[in-house]
């Protein structure tokens, strides 16, 4: 800890935020423990087209947190898009200070965390302050935080376990985030995978390719986390989710473990990358 206040770093590779949100999300962390200092980047409310700032704008942004010495975590504001854009050329750019601290996201920010964690960094997957617009999203947002200054047990997702380690995704990233300079050697890890606001056939399109490839034959097996707000089909797919899951796993000879409990919801556990509890 930097001193005797445990300080957060706020950026938005990805989409912006309000100053609404993040006065919200202050407040709510002082409730939580006085000790946290969070800092939002300004980058965080700039506005270029769809994204937080352009592309050098947001690179920038996250490396001056992540370089920081004196920040203990960086935290991701919130997903939507444009992490990928800047995560390989901002990677690059990490310094040793960048490998001392945790980094917290999910969603668009799993281009981050797949080359963070490949750099030897500490990443997880899970909350953001954009949660708080969530039904329910205050829960979700006091867990990130207590997960970041206190390790809490119960911020975790079950199945999180010293005997094996982990990883965490949304599936459409991930099968972008394949076969790049990004991608992580997940060898013997318990993958876990959630979706939100995909049609079944674009699901199962992108689980047939992960599942194909010779890296993700290697892991532990994989555990489906929630798929929310899949829009109808026409015609009907016919299959849900974890039928398709379970169909790709066959086919691949990858173990299907069951459900995980992470999505895009208020209920989203921690997973983090690699094996727990960190050394």
């Amino acid at each position: 800890m930097a001193g005797s206040r445990f300080r957060i770093g706020v950026v938005a590779p990805a989409s912006r935020i309000s100053r609404e949100l993040c006065d919200s999300v202050t407040a709510l962390a002082l409730s939580v423990d006085p000790a946290i200092a969070l800092e939002f980047h300004p980058q965080c409310f700039e506005s270029h087209g769809h994204f937080a700032g352009s592309d050098g704008a947001r690179a920038a942004a996250f490396l001056e947190f992540a370089n920081d010495p004196t920040f203990d975590a960086v935290w991701f504001a919130r997903g939507g898009y444009g992490s990928g854009r800047i995560a390989e050329r901002s990677l690059q750019n990490l310094q040793s200070a960048a490998r001392a601290k945790t980094y917290l996201g999910y969603s668009d920010l799993g281009y981050l965390l797949a080359g963070l964690y490949k750099a030897g960094c500490k990443v997880a997957h899970g909350p953001m302050p954009a949660d708080l617009r969530r039904e329910d999203g205050e829960r979700a947002v006091v867990r990130a935080l207590r997960f970041l200054i206190e390790r809490a047990p119960d911020t975790l997702e079950a199945s999180v376990s010293p005997s094996h380690p982990c990883a965490a995704f949304n599936i459409t990233v991930l099968n972008h985030i394949l076969a790049t300079a990004l991608e992580p050697d997940l060898t013997g890890h318990v993958l876990m995978l959630e979706e939100v606001s995909e049609r079944m056939y674009r699901i199962d399109r992108s689980l047939h390719h992960i599942t194909s490839l010779a890296s993700t034959r290697r892991v532990a097996g994989f555990k489906l986390g929630r798929c929310s707000d899949i829009p109808p089909n026409d015609p009907d797919f016919g299959q849900q989710e974890e039928d398709v899951m379970r169909h790709w796993c066959e086919v691949s000879g990858i173990p299907y473990l069951g459900r995980a409990d992470i999505g895009h919801d208020s209920g989203n556990k921690v997973v983090p990358f690699g094996y727990w509890p960190w050394q």
